[in-house]
């Protein structure tokens, strides 16, 4: 906002539209720039947040779908087939990698047994580390918006409200109709980076819980299974 122009208009000023979309085009340029970053940081924000709601879920169901399938008491061989041939994630991807190790090591000439368990370990840490990551993915973008979004926001209300003094200073008149729409204009700057970063830091925090989660079961299934495959290491030796 230009000193000047409120200068000018101090009189009509008085009975002006303070609507948002009119606080927001006349704003000055920078304080314009501030909102637009916001606003596109907070659809990009919603756009993540449904997008993990549907990853976590998909993630969910496949666990709850192989676990009933690897308990139901089907063949490991048979079970391996069927999901070695199309691309798998989270426990099934887990499953596999093992199996996948543990066939390399019995389909070899020498069949060396030696170090296969610790193999078959590390095997599944890095699969593990692996579907943690894809968990993971953009998460980072929700903790900077909920931490930098108020911040940003602070700016455009500092330049706010800098802009009111100085159109305090040109107009000689400290009436409301001068303050008024500066001020405005910075709060209305603060409100949009609370509302980006408040719905950030509340589903980051939420969907990092959610990936504890199903990294824990992720973890759990591979004790379990490591367990499994041991005992058979031990009586085919």
């Amino acid at each position: 906002m230009n000193p000047a122009d409120v200068a000018q208009s101090a009189l009509p000023m008085a009975s002006a539209d303070l609507s948002l979309f009119t606080l927001f085009w006349q704003a000055h340029w920078l304080v314009k720039a501030v909102m637009l970053g916001l606003m596109i940081s907070s659809v990009w924000v919603w756009a993540i947040v449904v997008d993990k709601f549907l990853l976590f879920a998909r993630t969910r169901n496949a666990m709850n779908a192989f676990e009933a399938a690897f308990w139901s008491g089907q063949s490991l061989e048979e079970l391996y087939k069927t999901l070695s041939a199309r691309p798998t994630h989270s426990m099934a991807a887990l499953f596999v990698a093992a199996m996948r190790e543990w066939k390399r090591s019995f389909e070899s000439q020498s069949r060396s047994f030696a170090g296969l368990q610790t193999r078959i370990e590390k095997v599944m840490d890095v699969t593990i580390a692996r579907e943690i990551e894809r968990l993971e993915r953009r998460l980072l973008v929700l903790a900077t918006v909920g931490s930098a979004g108020p911040f940003v926001g602070l700016f455009g209300t500092v330049w706010g409200i800098m802009t009111s003094f100085q159109s305090i200073a040109a107009s000689k008149n400290t009436s409301l109709a001068v303050v008024a729409p500066g001020i405005a204009e910075a709060l209305f700057a603060t409100a949009i980076g609370l509302i980006a970063a408040i719905p950030a830091t509340i589903f980051y925090n939420k969907f990092i819980s959610e990936v504890n989660k199903q990294a824990q079961r992720l973890e759990g299934f591979a004790d379990e299974f490591s367990a499994i495959l041991s005992r058979q290491i031990d009586e085919r030796t």
